[in-house]
């Protein structure tokens, strides 16, 4: 059995790791942030120190033998109703998968800081956080720049919906990846829409913009060629 600061430093440990993932999905407003991020790797750290050290006092016991990967083995599976909770799909816009991984991913963290595995679960925390913050401005760059095409679209309020996109783009030709409606600051009686379409040549690109530009409604029509997705 570990001592009472060994303890405490674990469940520390597990925190700060924690905070470190959870600070770059914080930064970029997900629900699952900075303190969800924390709590995951404590919650997972403490489930494997119970896992591995709350019944020694009874394995001393006749016929009494225990394995201690049992609780971590549940933490494993049970993480996912947790990520699930952070994947929204509206349409065929998908988001949040990369969130859910990360919590995934912080929970192992958590059970490695429990188990004592400090060298893993800190070169997890590196390697993980280069994967969110590192590699994104490359697939920016170098994948979704040629994969993915923006429209914002200057309309009436309330004229332009995803359902109304769908029905004048056609739900099996294009997708759209991206669909955002806010107020527009100079006109409250207008909607700014930023759409975002993957998988589009530059033919068709132009095409969806023509239809997009006839919807009822719309008052101005700009694109960019050059942007890239969110994950």
């Amino acid at each position: 059995m570990i001592g009472n600061i060994e303890l405490l430093s674990r469940l520390l440990i597990a925190a700060l790791l924690g905070s470190v993932i959870g600070f770059e999905r914080e930064r970029l407003n997900w629900a699952a942030g900075l303190r969800t991020h924390m709590l995951v790797c404590v919650g997972a750290s403490l489930m494997m120190l119970v896992s591995a050290f709350g019944f020694a006092d009874v394995l001393g016991e006749r016929n009494v033998v225990l394995d201690p990967s049992r609780v971590a083995a549940q933490v494993v599976s049970g993480i996912g109703f947790l990520g699930a909770g952070s994947i929204l799909l509206r349409g065929e816009v998908v988001r949040g998968l990369t969130t859910a991984a990360s919590l995934w991913s912080v929970a192992g963290i958590g059970l490695a800081v429990g188990g004592g595995m400090y060298t893993a679960a800190i070169g997890a925390t590196v390697i993980i956080l280069v994967i969110l913050a590192g590699m994104k401005p490359l697939e920016r760059r170098f994948i979704s720049v040629r994969q993915q095409r923006s429209v914002q679209l200057l309309v009436e309020r309330g004229s332009v919906s995803l359902d109304t996109l769908h029905r004048t783009l056609g739900t099996g030709s294009v997708r759209v990846k991206q669909f955002i409606v806010q107020q527009s600051e100079d006109d409250p009686d207008l909607d700014d829409v930023q759409i975002a379409l993957s998988r589009v040549t530059a033919a068709e690109f132009s095409a969806i913009c023509v239809r997009l530009e006839a919807m009822p409604g719309v008052r101005a029509c700009r694109h960019d060629r050059s942007k890239g997705g969110d994950a």
